[in-house]
C-alpha cells in the first residue's frame, strides 16, 4: 500500500492546475484514501443516485497509461450544492464539465482522492446532474492481485500485451471517477474500451460493437446495474469460445470464454464446466440474473475476480479430485451472491464470501454425493482462525473486513460457509434454501424477469430467517456471526448419563439442539436452555454430532493449527536460508 502524501491545502489550486498527477517535480502517489474502500459513505454521495456511467478508456501498453472520459449522470434525492465523486489523484483531469459547460480549476479539488465540485448553481431533488471528466495518468498497478487493487500490466509468452484491472480490494476509482461504496453502483454502464489493434477487450455486459481506425480497435461493452469493483478491462490476443446454454426456465443463455491461442485445449476442457454449473445454481438457488447479457469469464495474468458477466480466470487450469475448477465456480458464484445479492456495507461481505465459499461444498454435493461435500467443509473448517466476529455491526473499510490482522480476514469464507452449513442442517433444506432465494431475489418464486439487483445487511439476513421459519434464531447468528470464538460444548459423564453444556463468549442464549449416537441408536437433545442430559450407560460408541452438523470449538483442531502453523513458518525460514546459501557467492569465485 502505498504511503499517504499530503498536500497543503493552500496549494490544492495550483497544484490541480498543473495536474493531478505532478505537483512541482514530484510524482504524487495514490492516496491512503484511494486505496481504502467503503466505510462510512458521505452525506454529499448519499444524496446521489447513480443514473448512468459512460466511460471511454484508452489503454496504452506501453506506457502503461490510460486516457479517460468519463461521463456520470446523478439524480439528486436532495437538494445538491456540490457533487463528490472518488477519483484518484494520479490522473490529471484535463477537463471537467457540469452539464456540458466547462467549469474553471477553481470550481474543483481532488487533493486525496475525493473530487469535491463546486456546482454552478444549486440542483433540485429529483433533478439530475452530468459530469464530464476528460483525464489521463499512469493508474496505481497491482503488486499481488487480486489481494491489492490495481492494474495488472503483464505479456504473453510470445510477447503481446496482456492487461487486467482487479480493483475489489481498493475500489473503482483506480481507474475511473465512480462512488465507491457498495450501494454506489450506476443503473447502466456503457463502456468505450479503446487498444492496439489486434487486440481484443470483452468487458461487462452486452457487446455492442467494435470499430477500427488507424491501428486502434474501439470495443463497446453495456451493462446493467454492476457493482463499482465490478466493472472490469481485460486486454489480450485473445481467442474466443462461444455456446448457449438452455435453461431449465425455458430460455437460452449466450456462454462465452475468451483465453489466449497457447491455452486453446484446457479452455476446450474448461467451457465444458459452463453448461453443468449453469444448471446448479438454476437448480439449486435459482435464475442466472445476468441471462439477458451473458455468463463470460476471461483468462487473465492474476487469479481472479468476480466480474460481472465477465469473471477473471487465472487459476492455471488446475485439476483436483473433485471433478471441477473451484476458482471458475466460486467466481460464477459471485453473479448470485455479489452481484444479483449485494452486501449493503463491507461488514456485511460474508454475504458475498460465505454464500460464495458454500456453493463448493454444496456443488461437490450435487454432482458426487455426500463424502465430498463434507471434505471439502473440513478442509474450510481447518482454516478457520476465529481471531474477530464475522460482523462487527458498524460501517467498515475492505481492508478492515479482509485483513486477517484486523478483522476477520478468511473467515468470511470458511468459517461462514460452515455457519450455512449449520443453519442448513438446523432448518432443514426447504427452509434453508427458501431463505436463500428470498435474500438473493427478494421473493421465494424468482422467474427470469421477476427479480432485480438488490442490497442486503446482516440484520436483514436474519429477518429473512426468522420470518420464513417463524422463530426467532437471533440467538444463532449473536453467537457464530457476532462473536469471534466459537460455541463450546462442555461433555461429561453423571453415572449413567452424559451431560452436554453450550459455553459461548459471555454465556450467551445457545438452544443448539445436539444429536447423539449411543450405539445404533441416534437421539436428539433438545438443549433448550443450552444444557441437557441422556443415558447412554456402557453403549459403545458414543458419539457427539455424529453427522458433523454444527459448527464448534473442536480442541483437536486448534492442535493441528498450531503445528502447522509452525510447519509452515519453519519450512519457509528453511527456504529463505537455502535462497541466501544460493545467492552468496562461493568461495574462490
Amino acid at each position: 500500500m502505498s504511503h499517504r502524501f499530503s498536500l497543503f491545502a493552500a496549494c490544492a489550486v495550483s497544484c490541480l492546475a498543473l495536474g493531478v498527477g505532478q505537483v512541482g517535480a514530484q510524482t504524487v502517489k495514490t492516496s491512503e484514501l484511494t486505496l481504502e474502500t467503503g466505510g462510512a459513505m458521505p452525506e454529499a454521495q448519499r444524496a446521489l443516485a447513480f443514473d448512468h456511467a459512460d466511460l471511454k478508456l484508452k489503454i496504452l501498453p506501453e506506457k502503461k497509461a490510460i486516457e479517460g472520459e468519463a461521463t456520470l449522470t446523478f439524480t439528486a434525492k436532495s437538494r445538491l450544492d456540490k457533487l463528490v465523486v472518488d477519483f484518484d489523484r494520479v490522473f490529471t483531469i484535463r477537463r471537467l464539465t457540469i452539464d456540458g459547460k466547462a467549469l474553471k480549476p477553481t470550481s474543483w479539488s481532488n487533493p486525496e482522492g475525493r473530487l469535491t465540485i463546486t456546482l454552478p448553481r444549486t440542483v433540485a431533488k429529483g433533478r439530475q446532474v452530468t459530469l464530464a471528466v476528460t483525464y489521463d495518468g499512469v493508474p496505481h498497478e497491482a503488486k499481488r492481485a487480486p489481494w491489492d487493487g490495481g492494474f495488472v500490466w503483464s505479456k504473453t509468452e510470445t510477447g503481446e500485451p496482456w492487461i487486467a484491472t482487479a480493483v475489489q480490494g481498493d475500489g473503482c476509482d483506480l481507474f475511473w471517477p465512480c462512488i465507491d461504496y457498495p450501494t454506489g453502483e450506476p443503473k447502466l454502464v456503457d463502456l468505450h474500451i479503446t487498444v492496439p489493434a489486434p487486440l481484443v477487450a470483452p468487458a461487462n455486459g452486452v457487446f455492442k460493437g467494435m470499430t477500427e481506425k488507424d491501428g486502434w480497435r474501439t470495443y463497446h461493452w453495456r451493462a446493467k446495474q454492476p457493482n463499482t469493483y465490478a466493472i472490469a478491462l481485460d486486454v489480450g490476443p485473445y481467442e474466443e469460445l462461444t455456446g448457449t446454454y438452455k435453461s431449465r426456465f425455458g430460455d437460452s443463455i449466450p456462454l462465452s470464454f475468451w483465453h489466449l491461442k497457447s491455452s486453446a485445449a484446457q479452455a476446450k476442457e474448461l467451457f465444458a464446466e459452463f453448461p453443468p454449473m449453469l444448471d446448479f445454481f438454476e437448480q439449486m438457488i435459482g435464475p442466472y440474473p445476468f441471462r439477458d447479457e451473458k455468463m463470460g469469464v476471461v483468462e487473465t495474468p492474476h487469479l481472479g475476480m468476480e466480474h460481472q458477466t465477465i469473471n477473471a480466470y487465472g487459476n492455471a487450469y488446475k485439476k483436483d479430485g473433485f471433478g471441477f475448477d473451484w476458482l471458475l465456480q466460486h467466481e460464477f458464484a459471485h453473479e448470485w451472491f455479489g452481484n444479483q445479492l449485494t452486501n449493503a456495507d463491507n461488514d456485511d461481505m460474508w454475504l458475498h464470501e460465505g454464500f460464495g465459499s458454500y456453493m463448493q461444498p454444496l456443488y461437490s454435493q450435487w454432482l458426487h454425493g455426500d463424502m465430498e461435500y463434507m471434505s471439502r467443509l473440513n478442509t474450510q473448517r481447518l482454516a478457520v482462525r476465529n481471531k474477530f466476529p464475522i460482523v462487527s455491526d458498524r460501517p467498515l473499510k475492505e481492508d478492515a473486513v479482509y485483513n486477517g490482522e484486523r478483522g476477520p480476514g478468511n473467515d468470511i469464507y470458511y468459517k461462514a460457509s460452515n455457519v450455512l452449513h449449520t443453519l442448513r442442517a438446523l432448518v432443514g433444506d426447504e427452509a434453508f434454501f427458501k431463505i436463500t432465494r428470498i435474500a438473493v431475489y427478494g421473493r421465494d418464486d424468482p422467474k427470469p424477469g421477476n427479480f432485480a439487483p438488490r442490497h442486503l445487511s446482516t440484520r436483514d439476513f436474519v429477518r429473512i430467517v426468522n420470518e420464513v421459519t417463524g422463530r426467532d434464531f437471533g440467538w444463532f447468528f449473536d453467537v457464530y456471526l457476532y462473536q469471534a470464538a466459537p460455541p463450546e460444548l462442555i461433555e461429561r459423564r453423571d453415572g449413567a448419563d452424559l451431560v452436554l453444556q453450550w459455553k459461548t463468549p459471555g454465556e450467551k442464549p445457545f438452544p443448539m439442539p445436539v444429536e447423539v449416537k449411543i450405539g445404533g441408536k441416534l437421539v436428539t437433545v433438545p438443549m433448550a436452555d443450552g444444557s441437557g442430559r441422556v443415558t447412554v450407560g456402557d453403549a459403545v460408541p458414543v458419539i457427539v454430532d455424529p453427522a458433523s452438523k454444527i459448527l464448534r470449538r473442536q480442541p483437536y483442531v486448534e492442535v493441528f493449527q498450531t503445528w502447522k502453523q509452525a510447519a509452515d513458518k519453519a519450512a519457509a525460514e528453511a527456504r529463505k536460508r537455502a535462497e541466501a546459501q544460493k545467492a552468496s557467492p562461493r568461495p574462490g569465485s
